[in-house]
Parts: C-alpha cells; structure tokens; sequence
C-alpha cells in the first residue's frame, strides 16, 4: 500500500491565509494569490536576467520557488512584518520556527519525493550551490517585496490610505535592490508603471 501524504492538502489552505493582518485591505490578498504573483514576477526577473544580461538562470525554478516561498504560513500563519522584524531576537525566532514548518511540510511527502521538493519548499540554497542558484534565490526574494509593493499601490489606487507608509517603507526596501540586481530596475521600469490601472486602460 502506498503512504497517504496530506502534503499538497496542507498546501491548499494557502488559499485561507490572508496576509497585512494589521491593515485595513479594500480587498484582501490570500497567501496563494500573493505567491502565484511572486512566482510570475520572479520568473519574470531571470527570463530578463537571461535575455539582456547574459546570466544562466532556471527561471521556471524560481517560478517554482516563488509558489512555495510562504508555503509554511500553512503552520505558521502570515506573522506581520513589524512584529517578526521588530529586533533580532524575534527575526532569529521567527526564522527558526519558518524552518521548522518547512521540513515538517516536507515530511508530509511521500518519503521518495522529499529530496525533489526539498530545495524548492526550503527558503535557503542548498549547500554548494553555484552563484546561478544564489543569484536566482535572490531574485525570487525580490519578487517578494515587489509584490508587496504592488499590492501597495493597488490600496492606494483603491482610494484606500492605510498602506501610504507600507508603501513608502516598501518602496525603500525595493529600491534598495534596484542598483546591485539589473532585472528589477528593468522591471520596474518597463512593466511596474501599469499597475493598478483598470483593464480598459490596460488593453
């Protein structure tokens, strides 16, 4: 008899995981709408990275990685930025508990698939990963922060004045980026501008 694994029904209730639990949304964003757009974006970033930069990049496994980056808030929950980055004690916790919920996700597999799920589900790179991979990870961890800065200014396009300092402080952080990672300052400037008009504007 094969094992019952309750993995991919775990992963499901990303669906009932709605994130800025502190925030007042116009409309609310799930854990799984937010990772199927990390994992666009992302993808987006190394497909950029490949083409204008000359870069060996697996963009369908940052897609990939970009799907299950928050796939521990299933155990977790979403914890707000402010509370698990407040000092680095918590920040320490919080990564610690993200990690344990990673490999007890993962033990939810059937014994013979762990080690096909296990550097997609886990946030780090494996030991002895190349520069590619690292460089990769990176780019999915700025699709994250850019997706948080989109549903930003789709708040503020809603008329919505709650998320005017996430926006900024969100904007910081992405900005940040913009210098040491090419594909995001590409993106920003080619495809962000678009965001949160209406579809009629759009096509």
């Amino acid at each position: 008899m094969s094992e019952t694994s309750t993995f991919f029904a775990a992963i499901a209730r990303m669906k009932y995981i709605e994130r800025w639990a502190l925030m007042h949304c116009a409309r609310p964003e799930s854990l799984s709408e937010h990772s199927l757009e990390v994992a666009m974006i992302a993808h987006a970033l190394c497909v950029i990275g490949n083409k204008r930069y000359g870069k060996n990049l697996n963009a369908e496994k940052a897609a990939l990685i970009g799907l299950y980056h928050d796939a521990s808030e299933v155990i977790t929950g979403d914890m707000p930025t402010p509370v698990k980055y407040a000092n680095e004690d918590l920040k320490t916790a919080y990564k610690s508990m993200e990690h344990q919920a990673e490999l007890t996700l993962l033990n939810k597999l059937p014994s013979d698939l762990v080690e096909s799920y296990r550097d997609i589900v886990c946030e780090e790179a494996p030991a002895g990963s190349g520069e590619d991979e690292k460089y990769m990870r990176r780019l999915v961890k700025a699709a994250d922060k850019l997706s948080a800065y989109i549903k930003c200014i789709e708040e503020e396009k809603a008329g919505n004045c709650e998320f005017k300092t996430a926006k900024a402080s969100t904007r910081a952080k992405v900005d940040a980026l913009r210098s040491e990672l090419p594909e995001l300052n590409d993106f920003m400037q080619d495809m962000l501008p678009p965001y949160g008009e209406t579809l009629d504007e759009l096509i």
